[in-house]
């Protein structure tokens, strides 16, 4: 999860909703809003970062886009990706934007609200909910459903989960969404309240960004079409696709974008080639008009016939690299497969159609024998097959009446990956005939279905006559009820019970099949009550390694992770499975990695898991702090206000960062900055250019924040370096790929000037001329002691008085958005009684709105009622009041 991501939602089309679909996503509002719409998605759920300062301006630019086209937005609070949030922020938030029309509320009249992980802040959410009434639906999944529902009993209205991809060599099934299900069930007892599963839906998943210690792919396959089987059958409150444009993850929906940052993370993340360049999925939203509908009103039209077909391009036997990629992830306590037992070499291939149509497949001009393997119930429906491609290379053309594609082939070689396998999809689609049909499914029972194994034979009678209990079996179709054995039917009406040594998951399956006829096979059932055995572990819970070995230093490594289940296939063998040995907490401080003696892509991931755990072998691992991508982690905010101008004096506890205010300036001034070089990848090939930024016309400067250590003493003299943002830059681009010449525009934001970041530096530069565009050079350390003023490139104004434009967390400012308490005399408050514990020693002031000393910000529009605003001073904040 990037930066800034959104999740695509499907909601109902009433005005308080019942029903609701999410999917992620990331940017280009309106289009994407547009295409969303057109595939029958209701609207995007906004996934943003704590430390994402850019959040503010997207986030007013996607309800303003969704305003106008009538679509739908929540907000999901990314605790993974960028740190925790603060509960008060969290409210101010929740409280802001769910004025807009745009919001989606659910059929209660709350905003819903959403997550990706955060479990360790689940305490904080009591609090904020009572402040926003919002219907709160986590993703916990790094929990599972039962642990997620004890972190902070009775507050959710529900759990989200993000496991909608399959186990190894296996197709997807619904044992997991079922685990949800049943413990939500148990939730809404104890907890006296209707809770709301929200149900996965993803097409594929496979990710290469070592940067990001991400290797892996799960099968996706026939996952497109089989989950939306799945979610028709399982009727969810909520649906999520998972993707609309995580690119990184090959789960993307939406279309692939060249401009911008969209391709940012196989940079960042250091990926061995672009994945998804020239890997369209757009095919993939082909027909979810026709399912979305099915699922959300169970009445669904076919006006048009339509094709879609998705494949790898070169096979997984093919002489390439595979990229280190494992089928599975140790990271998740998976037992690892190599990319080739878990993929299959195969076309896959789905159609709408209001009748039967055959289907062929040919590859490099050789049919390949293709058949449909799905059918729908009565004729008119989708219709889905998949057949092995073999050792053929080629053109790949599929057929299905008057429709065909006929897209990318499949290569013999991976040359135009830098001789990669890429395990991504290409997915293509066409339209045919204009047809006229009508599916009603809102009679429909299952009709078909399979379980795992032990369960499979009973579950393959039990779900064709519509009991398919989703705790023990998976319904594979749908359709108009069969009709139930009768009394003619030998065996009718035998009663029937779990065999000796069974669990309670037989109980309903040998009840129903022994009671019509099947024979209560005596290997699962009996006619005789037993007791019930109590399983340790789910049945339906694939197993995990067990016990491992290493060759060499990774002897012990591996003896000690693969017990826990971590147990990678590149650097150990796992030689048992069976129930996952649950591993001990790993430390919050202590880690490990690899000694500089060894490969650290081999050690790197073992030293990681075990040091953390108390064992770190030496001469294979070194222990270190954990390092969790935040070097301010430890220091504290000062947020200074303009009377810092008139007395340049400035006080904080150190470690500390000194937030400077910006300076008015006499009079509105253009700043002309200088050329800025930098390049971009277009397709395969890297361009290099130079920017001419825009002049900046203002009357005020910002300044860089000043980074203080424990090393700086009393009476120290630090710079104040100007930090100007410049408007972005349009800049045209072209590339050739497949002879095919494309020609694209980014808008390119430059880093401020002449400072890279605004944020806190690790050092002090000594100089602030200049755009910084790669390593900065001559700079001050810490451990130096103070170094003298240097006068900023723009001289600071101290009169007429500064003007100070904000205040930033940890100082809070939150909306009021009913009349101001008239017993907060003089604008002078104590801390409320529903402020966090951590608040309840700040000062907390509320002003109305027209009463601010420095400006007046009053906001009453149809979306939005602020009568005043509300700020909680930390310590070592110089506020607009003299406290």
């Amino acid at each position: 999860m990037w930066l800034f991501t959104l999740l695509a939602v499907l909601l109902a089309c009433a005005q308080v909703q019942a029903k609701a679909v999410f999917a992620h996503f990331m940017d280009q509002w309106k289009v994407d809003m547009r295409l969303a719409q057109a595939a029958h998605i209701d609207g995007f759920a906004l996934n943003i970062r704590a430390d994402d300062t850019t959040s503010g301006v997207s986030l007013s630019r996607a309800f303003d886009a969704a305003d106008q086209l009538g679509f739908k937005v929540i907000l999901s609070f990314d605790y993974a990706g960028g740190g925790p949030w603060g509960a008060n922020l969290v409210s101010s938030m929740i409280l802001l934007y769910s004025g807009y029309d745009s919001y989606y509320i659910d059929k209660q009249g709350r905003p819903v609200v959403s997550t990706f992980e955060g479990p360790a802040q689940a305490g904080t959410w009591q609090y904020i909910i009572k402040k926003t009434n919002a219907a709160f639906i986590p993703d916990w999944s790094s929990l599972g459903a039962k642990a997620a529902l004890a972190a902070a009993p009775c507050v959710p209205e529900g759990l989200f989960s993000w496991a909608p991809w399959p186990w190894g060599n296996t197709d997807g099934n619904t044992y997991v969404d079922a685990s949800y299900i049943e413990f939500m069930e148990t939730a809404e007892k104890n907890c006296a309240m209707d809770m709301q599963y929200m149900m996965p839906a993803s097409p594929w998943f496979y990710t290469n960004l070592p940067g990001y210690k991400k290797n892996w792919l799960w099968r996706g396959d026939d996952l497109w079409f089989d989950r939306w089987e799945q979610i028709r059958f399982m009727n969810p409150d909520y649906v999520e696709i998972i993707s609309w444009n995580d690119f990184g993850e090959s789960h993307h929906i939406g279309p692939l974008y060249v401009e911008g940052d969209s391709y940012e993370a196989f940079t960042v993340g250091k990926a061995p080639f672009n994945y998804a360049l020239d890997m369209p999925h757009d095919g993939w939203r082909e027909l979810l008009p026709f399912t979305i509908d099915l699922y959300k009103t169970g009445v669904a039209t076919i006006e048009q016939e339509k094709l879609v077909a998705w494949y790898r391009v070169t096979s997984k036997n093919a002489a390439c690299n595979d990229g280190w990629t494992t089928g599975n992830t140790a990271s998740q306590l998976q037992l690892e497969f190599t990319p080739q037992d878990v993929v299959q070499d195969k076309i896959f291939y789905s159609a709408l159609l209001a009748s039967s149509q055959p289907v062929t497949v040919t590859v490099g001009g050789v049919n390949v024998g293709a058949t449909w393997t799905k059918t729908p119930s009565g004729g008119a429906g989708i219709y889905h097959g998949s057949v092995d491609f073999g050792s053929n290379t080629g053109a790949v053309v599929v057929t299905v009446g008057s429709m065909t594609v006929n897209k990318r082939p499949i290569a013999a070689n991976c040359d135009d990956t830098n001789g990669y396998t890429n395990w991504n999809a290409f997915v293509a689609s066409t339209t045919g005939a204009a047809v006229s049909a009508t599916v009603n499914s809102t009679q429909w029972v299952c009709v078909e279905g399979t379980a795992a194994a032990g369960f499979d034979e009973l579950c393959a009678f039990t779900c064709k006559y519509g009991y398919c209990p989703v705790g023990a079996c998976l319904c594979t179709k749908m359709g108009p009820g069969n009709k139930l054995p009768g009394p003619e039917t030998p065996g009718f009406g035998t009663v029937g019970f779990p065999a000796k040594g069974r669990t309670a998951s037989y109980g309903g399956l040998c009840s129903f099949a022994c009671n019509y006829g099947y024979g209560c096979p005596n290997a699962y059932c009996d006619t005789v009550e037993h007791e019930l055995v109590i399983p340790s572990v789910s049945p339906f819970t694939p197993d995990a390694c067990t016990s491992g070995v290493g060759e060499g230093g990774l002897g012990g490594l591996c003896s000690f992770s693969c017990n826990f289940g971590f147990c990678p296939i590149h650097s150990c063998t796992c030689t048992s499975t069976g129930a996952l040995h649950v591993p001990p907490g790993a430390s919050d401080t202590i880690t490990g990695k690899a000694d500089p003696s060894v490969d650290e892509r081999t050690y790197g991931p073992l030293c990681e898991f075990a040091c953390s755990r108390g064992y770190c072998p030496e001469g294979a691992c070194v222990q270190s702090d954990v390092d969790d991508g935040n070097p301010y982690k430890n220091v504290n905010p000062a947020y200074i206000g303009p009377q810092v101008y008139e007395t340049p004096t400035a006080a904080c506890e150190s470690p500390c960062v000194l937030v400077l205010p910006p300076s008015k300036l006499p009079a509105t001034t253009t700043f002309r900055l200088p050329p800025y070089p930098t390049s971009f990848q277009v397709g395969s090939t890297t361009t290099t250019v130079t920017l001419y930024p825009a002049d900046i016309v203002t009357d005020q400067v910002s300044f860089s924040n000043i980074n203080i250590t424990g090393a700086v003493t009393d009476g120290a003299v630090f710079p104040m370096c100007t930090s100007l943002k410049p408007d972005a830059i349009p800049v045209t681009l072209s590339y050739v790929s497949n002879a095919k010449t494309t020609v694209t525009v980014r808008q390119v934001e430059l880093p401020p000037w002449p400072q890279i970041t605004q944020g806190p530096p690790d050092q002090w530069t000594s100089t602030c001329g200049g755009w910084v565009t790669g390593t900065i050079t001559n700079t001050h350390n810490d451990t130096d002691g103070p170094i003298g003023w240097i006068p900023p490139p723009t001289t600071t104004i101290t009169t007429p008085r500064p003007t100070y434009t904000g205040i930033f967390p940890p100082a809070i400012v939150e909306p009021i958005v009913d009349p101001i308490d008239a017993q907060c005399h003089n604008n002078r408050c104590v801390p409320e009684a529903d402020d966090d514990n951590e608040h309840s020693n700040h000062v907390v002031i509320k002003v109305k709105c027209d009463e601010l000393w420095f400006f007046v910000f009053c906001i009453h529009t149809e979306h939005i009622q602020v009568f005043g605003w509300k700020f909680t001073f930390p310590k070592a904040v110089i506020g607009p009041y003299e406290l």
